[in-house]
């Protein structure tokens, strides 16, 4: 019984002996220097750097739309690709533009719309980006003291 215990073990490992020897011999030279300079490209990742990343609207009257232009520039070494753009409110749109490739040096431009119709007082609000770049997430901001609908500019109390 220990005779063919041990003549399966020395088969097995016969078995798994040979076959990584003929794995190693079907290695394709030419996809192995494929694939390192494919990982080489993906090494390389494009920058989104803005001009500002928060802008201040300062006073605004309840029901003003207001909107603004995020300028930026790709100074990466690859294409930059925004995927998506959300708001922390849904009183702020961003516009831009989605999976179009902006070529490393180049520059592009985020518009928001922030809707101050029903936002009273100080609001600051958030702009998730994202994009192909090596975080995957950047962000800008807007801010802005918006005057209650028939309220005091300076309190935002009712008018007597």
């Amino acid at each position: 019984m220990k005779k063919l215990l041990l003549i399966g073990v020395a088969i097995a490992t016969f078995s798994f002996t040979a076959c990584q020897e003929e794995a190693a011999k079907k290695v394709d030279e030419e996809k192995v220097a494929e694939a390192s300079e494919r990982d080489a490209q993906q090494a390389k990742f494009p920058t989104m750097e803005f001009e500002e990343k928060e802008h201040d609207f300062g006073n605004v009257e309840e029901g003003d739309v207001v909107e603004h232009v995020f300028k930026f520039t790709n100074n990466g070494d690859a294409p930059l690709i925004i995927t998506d753009a959300k708001a922390s409110c849904g009183c702020t749109v961003p516009s831009y533009p989605k999976n179009e490739p902006i070529a490393a040096g180049e520059t592009g431009e985020m518009t928001v719309k922030f809707n101050t119709r029903g936002k009273p007082n100080q609001q600051m609000k958030q702009v998730r980006i994202t994009a192909n770049t090596e975080s995957g997430r950047e962000a800008i901001r807007i801010k802005a003291f918006v005057n209650p609908k028939g309220g005091n500019k300076a309190t935002g109390s009712p008018v007597q």
